[in-house]
């Protein structure tokens, strides 16, 4: 059994798999750590759709989205599997919210269009809109769960190691690297160790590295049937309004008529990652619902499925990515990382090797001076 390595990657969720397909393509020898069993839904990157789309009100997102599209597109390539499914984006809410998003669009040379609520409803009929809409193609879903499996199916093939039911107990720094304590009392040394846990990352790097405070919230999701199930699947929608709704495509999770998922951004409750009870709060659901008669005729406003998961926000929403010594931290991706799981594992492989790095905002220095700021 593998007990020492280059790098050892603790979470195997998308970020943590992401990089151990990253750090492998480039030869390095790589030993993943995952607590829990294959496919688990104990964290934040099972399910079979999350959104993926070009549209974002920042620059530099908007600009790390097209990276991570190709990014996407050589996974896809390697593993001999289709992970993304391009039906297109929508964003729509206040004039200012809409405009930013093209305007971010149009500054990184993406089509797009801007059409106003009564066109939008004449193309995707069950729908309501207000305000602007920003239509662009290069959006979708991706399949969360085959694409974590995507990443260590490959990492594995060059070489890498994957080890299930390994919690770890604690990390220690020596003079040649990292010392890691499984809780079944096994020893592992590494050069150097990616922590991309999630809602765990604060227990493991707290003692070793700076870190801003990180929030842990429990998201609720709802599957909504579709009244007319043989048309054609809506694209991905953000609305910019009251919780930050957002609603997509079900995929395998929305069942043999692709019911359509809806969750609200902001709406979650805080929790911890291990004091998540998985039940789905009757003013959630009454939220949702009241929401879908208002906005999507075109559903069931009955849920047929539900289900949580977590989120790990910073107070700015940045990403988090950095190395202090032998420790790098991947990523709490405060809720709208999935789409970026391949760029983020070849950024936190730059950070292990001294390769490169991030862009400064997600860098600890960032973080923690923002999070001093807004005392």
């Amino acid at each position: 059994m593998t007990t020492r390595a280059e790098l050892i990657v603790i979470g195997g969720g998308l970020m943590g798999a992401a990089t151990a397909w990253a750090a492998s393509r480039r030869g390095l020898s790589v030993l993943l750590l995952e607590q829990f069993d294959p496919g688990h839904h104990q964290g934040s990157s099972h399910g079979s759709a999350r959104i993926v789309r070009r549209g974002y009100e920042d620059a530099l997102y908007t600009e790390l989205t097209g990276r991570s599209f190709e990014l996407w597109r050589e996974l896809e390539s390697d593993a001999g599997v289709s992970l993304l499914r391009m039906l297109g984006s929508l964003d729509f809410g206040t004039d200012q919210y809409a405009g930013a998003v093209a305007a971010r669009l149009a500054a990184a040379g993406v089509d797009h269009e801007v059409l106003d609520a009564r066109e939008a409803e004449r193309r995707w009929p069950g729908m309501r809109f207000e305000g602007p809409v920003v239509h662009h193609t290069q959006g979708g879903t991706v399949d969360a769960a085959s694409a974590v499996t995507a990443f260590l199916d490959r990492a594995v093939h060059r070489g890498a190691t994957v080890r299930y039911g390994a919690a770890v107990r604690s990390l220690d720094a020596t003079t040649d690297g990292v010392r890691v304590l499984l809780a079944d009392g096994d020893t592992l040394r590494a050069e150097r160790v990616v922590a991309a846990a999630g809602a765990w990352t604060a227990g493991l790097l707290g003692e070793h590295l700076a870190l801003p405070p990180l929030t842990v919230t429990q998201q609720d999701t709802f599957h909504f049937p579709r009244l007319d199930p043989a048309a054609p699947a809506w694209p991905s929608v953000l609305h910019e309004r009251g919780d930050g709704i957002y609603h997509l495509a079900g995929g395998r999770d929305g069942g043999p008529d692709d019911d359509r998922k809806i969750g609200e951004h902001y709406s979650g409750r805080r929790t911890t990652a291990t004091g998540r009870d998985g039940v789905i709060t009757p003013r959630s659901r009454a939220r949702v619902t009241e929401y879908v008669k208002r906005w999507l005729p075109g559903l069931d406003p009955t849920p047929r499925s539900e289900s949580s998961c977590l989120f790990t926000f910073t107070p700015s929403e940045d990403f988090l990515l950095d190395r202090v010594g032998p420790f790098v931290v991947c990523s709490p991706c405060s809720g709208h990382g999935a789409k970026f799981a391949p760029l983020i594992g070849e950024l936190t492989t730059d950070l292990a090797t001294g390769a490169g790095g991030p862009p400064e905002r997600f860098r600890l220095a960032a973080h923690v001076l923002g999070a001093e700021g807004s005392r």
